[in-house]
């Protein structure tokens, strides 16, 4: 083991954060609040979205967002294995189904050819959403999933979780499906510890996100404490959640979100200084799909060149840590997992693409404030592990 160890993952919290969250905590608003309000405006500028709801992480914002189109027990959502299980955990909130479709081997995107042939030899009526999942940072095909939303009469609700900044066809993520969601946690692009953000240009479903977000109430602590009512009158319109993000997240994210180009930038520029130093090494490497659209670059994923190695991937990732570099996976597919595989008899080779990609893949460190020297050291111990292994 080295003497300094570099993280997988790292948030990048610099003064004006510190600050913000300081005058925060000095305001005496803690909980949602003015600048909670302020977050959701410029969030919404910075996409392009008419409606922008805070929530206090994705997977809540994914909830309401199923709620608000309207799933309920029965339905069936198709979204991808491939995927951190909160996607499709929130279907089964609703008594909802997913139905799992496999992804594209250059993107390791949900694969829009394979939910056509899903859909076309099977009844489609209570197929009601589509949940696509842009891994990594890069867009899904989006023209070819409203297509198949047109055509098959289904909503789509974007998990953009890694996704900010991005673009598809010149298009920010935020302002293309019916419903999209990002998250702040802690190793995202933009992190307020935990977070989440909820875009919409349809204004019921931006009414509905914001009520059911705390509890079914008409109105947010928030507006009661604003408006001429008596700020202890409030009305519950329907059997909601606590969702809310507070102030002092907010705080954070409108530092961060000043910073998100910047942030952006310099993980595209390690992404391609691991694309240039790797190249001929026996893995593969991500693969740009649409090269004029804007990749955040959450995550390098690497998958190894098993047939010319002598060892495997949890090798690899115990070989790294040893040269004092970290190291995770992206992700364990779904239908490995004991509840979904058991739910709906699921095999490893259901999904083929999934589960391939699975046993090869390794993520690397990729984080603004990794330094230049950081980047080399990631690299050497790529090259390093990979030289010893190869057959």
């Amino acid at each position: 083991m080295t003497d300094t160890f570099i993280p997988f993952a790292q948030p990048c919290i610099e003064q004006e954060e510190i600050d913000a969250v300081t005058e925060c905590l000095r305001s005496g608003w803690l909980t949602s609040g003015p600048r909670v309000k302020e977050f959701e405006t410029q969030f919404a500028a910075a996409v392009g979205s008419g409606f922008a709801v805070a929530c206090d992480s994705a997977t809540a914002g994914l909830h309401l967002a199923v709620e608000a189109i309207g799933i309920q027990p029965g339905d069936r959502v198709v979204t991808t294995p491939y995927t951190f299980t909160a996607t499709a955990e929130v279907v089964r909130y609703m008594g909802a189904d997913p139905l799992f479709v496999d992804i594209d081997r250059d993107s390791f995107n949900i694969d829009p050819d394979l939910i056509e042939t899903s859909l076309s030899g099977e009844n489609t009526d209570n197929v009601k959403a589509v949940i696509p999942v842009h891994f990594a940072g890069q867009a899904c095909q989006m023209d070819r999933l409203l297509e198949l939303a047109d055509r098959f009469d289904f909503r789509v609700v974007e998990d953009a979780a890694h996704s900010f900044p991005a673009t598809f066809a010149g298009k920010s993520i935020g302002s293309i499906g019916d419903l999209t969601v990002f998250s702040f946690y802690a190793t995202k692009t933009i992190a307020t510890g935990e977070g989440g953000m909820v875009t919409t240009d349809n204004e019921e479903f931006a009414e509905r996100v914001r009520c059911m977000r705390l509890h079914g109430i008409s109105r947010d602590v928030f507006d009661r404490y604003q408006s001429n009512k008596p700020s202890w009158y409030y009305e519950v319109i329907a059997p909601g959640y606590k969702y809310n993000m507070p102030d002092t997240a907010a705080a954070l994210g409108l530092e961060q979100l000043k910073k998100a180009e910047r942030f952006r930038r310099r993980r595209e520029e390690i992404a391609l200084r691991y694309t240039q130093e790797l190249a001929d090494m026996p893995v593969g490497l991500p693969a740009r799909v649409r090269q004029d659209d804007v990749h955040s670059w959450h995550l390098y994923v690497l998958q190894l060149g098993l047939e010319d190695l002598r060892i495997g991937r949890d090798k690899f990732i115990e070989q790294m840590a040893e040269r004092g570099v970290g190291t995770s996976v992206h992700f364990i597919p779904l239908h490995l997992h004991p509840y979904w595989r058991d739910r709906y008899d699921l095999k490893p080779q259901d999904f083929p693409v999934s589960y391939d990609v699975y046993q090869r893949a390794v993520s690397l460190p990729i984080y603004p404030s990794m330094t230049d020297a950081n980047v080399e050291t990631v690299i050497a111990a790529v090259q390093s592990v990979l030289e010893r292994a190869a057959k």
